[in-house]
């Protein structure tokens, strides 16, 4: 659905963006990650048509950014970091208006704003004044606008900035419902978010691409170890010790002990298979396994390792 193949900007002897390549698959929800002046905003800015790029390609639904920027622009639904509301209009003659600069047919203008305001939240505040809603609520205007004309593509910068806790759980939670029938590109500074709603992740440094995959699978890569997460009802030296000779395990700690249930991390070889024999060891052994689990790095820690080595030069 988006096609990234080496894009660069260039600002006179400054590279925004240098050789740029990613994609994001239909019904995607894609995290857009990096530090400040990583490259993110202008990104998606030549993808919704607003700047040209130097060199390289863009594609949207198949469509080039530059030589078909009008048909990419009909199939995109634009959320930016400053929502671009008229304060001086109520929510519904907002909604109305945006309705006709995209083009809807008239006859389904007012059926299309009514589904969005019930989609976004909005029911109850149609006829007030956009000045006098809360930060909340004109953010849920602009997602509003965003999927007026239920595009194919939904690019989301700091969607839930400013929000308070029971409306970030909203605003989240609508992202979710949209994924599958739309691909949605989110830039965020809120890792657990990320992880909470994107199914693969995008990390920026320097204006280049340092690392895409699955949260998961960065935090596998990074760690180079497959590791689990076991609880027990007790073990004792030789039972750890019974544990560690488990094939494919190559490290073995105890990280906690709380109302007689003991945490054991283990670390195996990269791509083992040490799940299975590890519970057929501990059931053997009557440890009373009361969980089996995988566990790695946060994305916090594989976006701060990842970046962290860009900034002192040392790479990905």
């Amino acid at each position: 659905m988006i096609e990234v193949t080496h894009l660069t900007k260039a600002y006179g002897p400054t590279t925004a963006i240098g050789d740029l390549s990613f994609t994001a698959q239909r019904g995607e929800v894609l995290g857009f990650l990096g530090p400040n002046g990583a490259g993110k905003t202008t990104t998606m800015r030549i993808l919704t048509g607003f700047l040209p790029p130097t060199s390289g390609t863009a594609r949207v639904a198949g469509f080039d950014v530059v030589e078909d920027s009008l048909a990419v622009r009909r199939r995109i639904g634009y959320l930016p970091e400053n929502v671009p509301l008229y304060p001086e209009m109520t929510v519904e003659g907002y909604l109305s208006y945006v309705a006709a600069l995209k083009r809807l047919p008239r006859a389904r203008r007012r059926q299309r704003s009514e589904e969005v305001v019930k989609q976004c939240g909005l029911e109850g505040v149609e006829r007030t004044i956009v000045k006098k809603l809360s930060k909340g609520f004109r953010q849920r205007v602009g997602l509003a606008q965003a999927l007026l004309h239920d595009p194919e593509v939904l690019i989301f910068d700091e969607p839930t900035v400013g929000l308070d806790p029971r409306q970030i759980i909203e605003v989240r939670q609508l992202i979710r419902s949209l994924a599958g029938t739309h691909t949605i590109v989110l830039s965020t500074h809120i890792l657990p978010e990320v992880e909470q709603v994107c199914d693969r992740v995008v990390i920026l440094s320097r204006g280049r691409v340092i690392a895409e995959d699955t949260p998961e699978s960065l935090s596998q890569r990074l760690r180079g170890a497959t590791s689990i997460r076991l609880r027990l009802r007790g073990a004792n030296e030789a039972d750890l010790e019974a544990l560690r000779s488990v094939p494919g395990v190559r490290g073995l700690r105890v990280s906690g002990q709380r109302d007689g249930v003991v945490l054991v991390e283990v670390e195996g070889e990269p791509s083992a298979e040490i799940a299975e024999p590890l519970a057929r060891a501990a059931v053997e052994r009557g440890l009373g396994l009361r969980e089996l689990a995988p566990y790695g790095m946060s994305l916090e820690d594989v976006f701060l390792q990842l970046t962290t080595g860009e900034e002192d030069g040392r790479g990905a």
